[in-house]
């Protein structure tokens, strides 16, 4: 069923089949009778001259009437504005950096064919001026589309988790699956990916002489809205429609100001990746493509494994082989192509493992030629808490059911049998 057309999207039809704005306000002028034609009023008695001016005047304000309901029409069509530091023009003429062969590049990669803003907010069953404000960008905001919560770190401290509300994450959802889904990541990428977790990560390590474990710095903060619109611009889109993805995915890390009764949202640095939004992720992944590559060939020749787990990088040099690396090499060689992919390498988080000690992977000890496994810990833990669940006793503060389910559907993924047991135990 066709859209049912709104009173701004018929004046607008109007305006667009006239040429232009002026030519209809023309046009409406001429056939309601309020267009005057200039005359000489050297020799006009006072009466005509009255009633020319009157004339003259009904003709202003008609005019004044008719562009303003045509820029009316104009904003609910295009997107005018976006806010502070955001570029927009809404002429939608090829630029140099359009791409030669953009509509095969859409079309190889499965993609949606979107030319025109009007087209990208009916896919996302918004109207245009919908679509500008979840996309408008201010450096202090009265309100936010983003809900924020902060969880700790396993090393200590809080990270804050920006997730987006409704409206947002459901136009994200939709970016998400329709566009990056069907971008070309690399190998080496186990995080957030279909068929791929810590375990398929993990298991890329085991039987391991050497381990090596690097932490990307500021993973999603560092990696910039203009970033991310190069990866839609990559795929294929133009300057407007990469723009509004763009934007639609990003968000500039906000600190929350009282103001009397009001809260601001007030904006600390440029917009980037948030931490909770659904397509942060994959863009991470699509984004990395030239980085896995580079790494991987770098320790393909030194006979080395290499896999990311978002901005969790992992090396091992396999037991088998007699010469081992030199590890202060290939950690230089990491840091360098890093560096030059716009990242940094977190120094603190910086580990070399050997063989006699404890490797761990994504959570997974990889020790030994079997399959990836959870830690003792957890597991006596998780039997403990089923004991006690059992036996009629409340669960420790800061516990939850949830929670445990989640500990066994983990211990699932590399001990199946043990992981559902638990899992059935938990549910009687």
């Amino acid at each position: 069923m066709d859209k049912k057309l709104t009173k701004s999207d018929t004046l607008w039809i109007a305006i667009e089949k006239a040429g232009s704005i002026n030519a209809y306000v023309q046009q409406q002028l001429k056939s309601n009778g309020f267009l005057v034609s200039r005359r000489d009023t050297d020799n006009m008695s006072a009466h005509e001259l009255k009633k020319y001016k009157l004339e003259l005047k009904a003709e202003s304000e008609q005019k004044r009437t008719l562009k303003k309901s045509a820029w009316k029409a104009y904003k609910a069509n295009h997107i005018v504005h976006l806010g502070e530091g955001i570029y927009w023009t809404d002429d939608t003429s090829n630029d140099k950096w359009d791409l030669d062969n953009a509509p095969k590049r859409r079309l190889e990669n499965q993609l949606p064919n979107l030319t025109r803003v009007k087209q990208l907010a009916e896919v996302l069953a918004l109207s245009i001026s919908e679509l500008r404000w979840l996309c408008y960008h201010r450096e202090v905001a009265t309100q936010s589309h983003y809900n924020r919560f902060e969880i700790p770190k396993r090393s200590g401290g809080v990270r804050a988790i920006w997730s987006p509300r409704p409206k947002l994450k459901k136009a994200q959802r939709w970016v998400l699956r329709e566009i990056l889904d069907h971008l070309l990541v690399h190998g080496a990428a186990h995080g957030f990916l279909a068929g791929r977790s810590i375990a398929t990560n993990a298991m890329e390590h085991t039987d391991s002489q050497v381990l090596i474990k690097m932490d990307i710095e500021d993973f999603f903060p560092s990696i910039s809205w203009k970033r991310v619109k190069g990866v839609f611009r990559k795929a294929g889109y133009n300057e407007q429609i990469a723009t509004l993805l763009a934007l639609l995915c990003t968000e500039s890390p906000r600190q929350i100001v009282k103001k009397g009764d009001k809260e601001l949202y007030v904006a600390l640095a440029d917009r980037c990746l948030p931490q909770g939004a659904p397509t942060s992720p994959a863009i991470t992944n699509v984004l990395c493509l030239s980085l896995d590559r580079r790494i991987t060939s770098m320790t393909t020749k030194a006979g080395m494994r290499y896999t990311r787990y978002a901005d969790d990088l992992t090396f091992s040099y396999p037991a088998k082989r007699k010469k081992l690396p030199e590890t202060s090499r290939l950690i230089g060689g990491v840091k360098r192509i890093l560096g030059e992919e716009g990242f940094k390498v977190n120094t603190k988080k910086t580990h070399i493992i050997r063989q006699s000690n404890t490797q761990e992977v994504t959570g997974l000890i990889v020790n030994g030629k079997g399959m990836p496994r959870v830690n003792r810990k957890l597991k006596r833990q998780m039997r403990a808490a089923l004991y006690n669940l059992k036996q009629g006793k409340a669960l420790p503060e800061g516990e939850s059911l949830q929670r445990l389910q989640g500990y066994a559907a983990y211990i699932a993924m590399t001990d199946r049998k043990l992981g559902i047991e638990m899992l059935r135990m938990l549910k009687n």
